[in-house]
């Protein structure tokens, strides 16, 4: 018969504040030396060797691990192996040469659940569930490797819930975001592209200008995300990058500009792809040019499950954390395609107002969450672990 869920997470957070020391001294050392998106082999080796189990491969340059033997339920935790292009300004003894940086957290994440994991160890046969370990790379660059963990090693093994904790600097220190139902966007790229006729720009009547059209597809496009969508509903349409032209005295043959699609329904998803097509190849037929648009599909909406949550918001507590006021974004995060895999649930830690931490954005060149962001997040993963664990064994009684 398995302890009461708040007796084992006291004695699971026990074993996280010894391990708390040597996840520190490792985060400082993956901060140091981070890697780009399928390319974090070294970063994956780091980790393994500080977990107490033995690991495997997964997604190519990913590592999966199993702590416990209980055969009634598995609960994975992720962290996030890779790192960002950006070139460090935190002035952190720790700080990263070259243009690679942990903007978003993910060696804080790393660290966390392998003090995780080493306190899990420690409880031996007390374990609710056994935990999955999944260090997932390529969280911030296509191919997502969460996608393909999903399809193939996930896939195959077959977890009954999966839960991950990531900070965020605009959610207040000591407190945890833990919403029900969907809390980032679905997201998508587009690539768009107009083809006209060049033409010298003193005789603009001679050709057929695609950056005049790009210009008012642009203008055009966030019109009509304001008319062809329920403003009660998050959408975004972010244009990032228009490219076209050479020279300022010639009409280009083409131009180009790529767009992020971001919405929290499905129905909203797809509308706003339809929407993309329909007015970029309008306004450049309006033009006389040729429009066409080319979509990288991208993460579905992230979907907290309601039993993981409720179950967790009752644990907080215990692990010394406060539930932060309801909170959801337009961010996105390719955790969402675990749950095509089962159950899912992602908590917000929140860093504002942390000792020494200066408020900057999350992939900003100077953020840098404190030492103590660790602890925070492994208390976190804690108690998503032991809430998953519970959710499943009442489901099962």
């Amino acid at each position: 018969m398995q302890p009461p869920t708040d007796a084992l997470l006291a004695r699971l957070l026990r074993g996280v504040e010894r391990e708390l020391p040597d996840a520190i001294a490792l985060r400082q050392r993956l901060h140091a030396q981070p890697e780009l998106a399928h390319a974090e082999h070294a970063t994956a080796a780091e980790v393994a060797r500080a977990l107490p189990v033995e690991s495997a491969t997964a997604a190519t340059t990913g590592r999966i691990a199993r702590v416990g033997r209980s055969a009634s339920h598995l609960v994975a935790v992720r962290a996030e192996l890779d790192g960002l292009p950006l070139t460090e300004r935190t002035g952190a003894p720790f700080t990263a040469a070259g243009a690679r940086m942990h903007a978003c957290g993910h060696d804080v994440h790393m660290a966390a659940l392998v003090a995780l994991a080493r306190a899990a160890d420690g409880l031996g046969d007390d374990l609710p569930a056994a935990l999955l370990v999944v260090l997932q790379p390529s969280e911030e660059a296509y191919p997502s490797g969460a996608e393909q963990l999903a399809r193939e090693e996930l896939a195959a093994i077959a977890p009954d819930a999966v839960v991950a904790a990531h900070v965020h600097p605009g959610l207040p220190w000591g407190a945890v975001a833990l919403d029900a139902g969907v809390v980032n966007a679905s997201s998508d790229s587009v690539e768009i592209t107009v083809e006209g006729e060049p033409s010298h720009g003193a005789y603009p009547h001679l050709g057929r200008d695609p950056i005049l059209a790009l210009a008012e597809i642009v203008v055009s496009l966030h019109a009509q995300v304001g008319r062809r969508l329920d403003p009660q509903a998050p959408v975004v349409l972010s244009i990032g990058v228009i490219e076209g032209g050479s020279t300022e005295n010639v009409i280009p043959s083409r131009a180009r500009a790529r767009a992020s699609l971001r919405a929290h329904r499905p129905e909203d998803r797809l509308e706003l792809r339809r929407m993309v097509a329909e007015v970029v190849s309008g306004v450049a037929s309006a033009h006389g040019c040729r429009g066409s648009v080319e979509l990288i599909e991208g993460e579905p909406a992230l979907e907290n499950d309601p039993a993981i949550v409720d179950s967790a918001r009752r644990l907080l507590a215990g692990a010394e954390l406060a539930l932060a006021p309801a909170w959801r974004s337009s961010g996105s995060d390719d955790f969402a395609f675990f749950g095509a895999v089962a159950p899912i649930a992602m908590a917000f830690v929140g860093l504002d107002g942390a000792p020494g931490f200066k408020t900057r954005p999350l992939h900003h060149p100077e953020l840098l969450p404190p030492d103590a962001a660790v602890g925070a997040v492994a208390r976190t993963q804690a108690v998503l672990y032991l809430a998953a664990a519970s959710a499943l064994a009442q489901a099962g009684s």
